[in-house]
């Protein structure tokens, strides 16, 4: 697939996200009727390395990487206890090769915050994982709505 597939798809099967770019990369807020300054976040999409985010190569001719949050018991029920948070420009320790394309992993920085990332997925493993997106959206949705 490709990034803009992504985007569209996102964009076509829920409501109320605003597409920004946002630290190099394109991130799509939950913000219903631009509500809030930025929103809250859903889902992001990286296609470079930032100063302290190089552990998935993003460098690398085609590649990009899909980031979204999830329950902290979705994700330990995927990958076990959440790390703990690295130190500016570390990475989270999974025993994970975060370069490794067209599989879900836990995101190299944030997965002590429960995010996950794909780089460059399949149409297969897209469709395979969207009970995730969709719990994704959900847990974006209740913040915005928390605030």
């Amino acid at each position: 697939m490709r990034i803009d597939e992504i985007v569209d798809d996102l964009l076509n099967r829920f409501d109320h996200l605003v597409v920004k770019k946002t630290w190099g990369e394109t991130s799509l807020f939950f913000n219903p009727n631009g509500a809030s300054a930025h929103g809250s976040y859903f889902v992001t999409v990286k296609d470079s390395d930032g100063e302290n985010d190089k552990a998935s190569n993003l460098d690398r001719d085609g590649i990009f990487r899909i980031s979204f949050g999830v329950s902290r018991n979705s994700y330990e029920a995927l990958f076990g206890p959440k790390p703990p948070r690295p130190l500016k420009g570390g990475v989270v320790e999974t025993g994970h090769d975060f370069t490794q394309t067209n599989l879900l992993m836990p995101h190299p920085i944030y997965a002590w915050m429960n995010w996950l990332q794909v780089l460059n997925p399949s149409q297969e493993t897209w469709n395979s994982n969207q009970n995730l997106i969709q719990e994704s959206y959900g847990l974006s949705k209740a913040r915005f709505e928390k605030r």
